[in-house]
């Protein structure tokens, strides 16, 4: 299975738990403050805050909650100031990854990330080192036995996006301008999305085994838990028997 898809799925399961840790919740508030001071408070102005409350509000931010992130970020109140930083590295096998975060300090964020990639026998690399082969596109992911590949067809061309049968799931891909248009569809359908989300997805992907694809997904979650990352991205694919035998659906 391919590792967008795949690590978004995994990522809502645990995002269950994240939420009653708050850690989930501190990192959307993060996400929303950032994208409030870039583009104003406005959600109908400004598309990266309207996609930061919509996943907030996903994981059942109380509003009151949302608003004052929303006016930390526009400056009616004080706040800490983040910066926004992509890191870059090579994970198990060679497989490439991408971990945005927002911080308040590079250092200590850069410093920290080595050594989750080190000590998953992989690598914190450069800038730009594999931001080459992904690029930014929406996603969404739904269940092969929720909906026929004529519906799926219909979907996505009405969005002018792509589509793929990847193991038990249909995967549709998009410009980012039209991710809205394709969830509005998918939604007045009445299909059920597994992933619904604006991402990097990747130009080719890795084939992992079983140790390897244990070795990546620990790296992967790893970076997940780190407080000041918010997204994770990487071009591995693990074959369905191999995730049958890690024990992940």
């Amino acid at each position: 299975m391919a590792g967008h898809s795949h690590w978004a799925r995994i990522k809502r399961k645990k995002a269950v738990v994240d939420s009653r840790r708050g850690r989930l919740w501190s990192k959307l508030a993060r996400n929303i403050i950032v994208a409030a001071r870039s583009g104003g408070g406005d959600p109908d102005q400004n598309l990266k805050l309207r996609y930061a409350i919509d996943k907030a509000k996903e994981a059942n931010m109380p509003k009151d909650t949302i608003d004052k992130a929303v006016k930390r970020g526009s400056g009616a109140m004080d706040g800490a100031d983040y910066d926004e930083v992509i890191y870059e590295g090579y994970g198990p096998a060679g497989v490439a990854v991408m971990a945005s975060a927002l911080t308040d300090n590079r250092n200590r964020t850069g410093g920290e990330l080595r050594k989750i990639f080190e000590r998953s026998g992989g690598s914190l690399g450069s800038t730009n080192c594999v931001a080459f082969s992904f690029s930014r596109r929406g996603v969404f992911a739904v269940r092969a036995e929720d909906a026929d590949e004529e519906r799926i067809l219909e979907l996505a061309i009405a969005g002018d996006g792509d589509y793929r049968l990847d193991g038990n799931l249909w995967e549709i891909t998009c410009e980012p301008e039209r991710f809205d248009e394709i969830k509005a569809s998918l939604e007045g359908a009445g299909v059920k999305t597994e992933v619904a989300e604006v991402g990097m997805v990747p130009a080719s992907t890795v084939t992992l085994d079983a140790d390897n694809g244990r070795k990546v997904l620990t790296l992967m979650e790893a970076l997940e838990d780190h407080d000041d990352i918010q997204d994770v991205f990487s071009n591995f694919d693990i074959p369905q028997e191999v995730m049958d035998q890690l024990g992940e659906d």
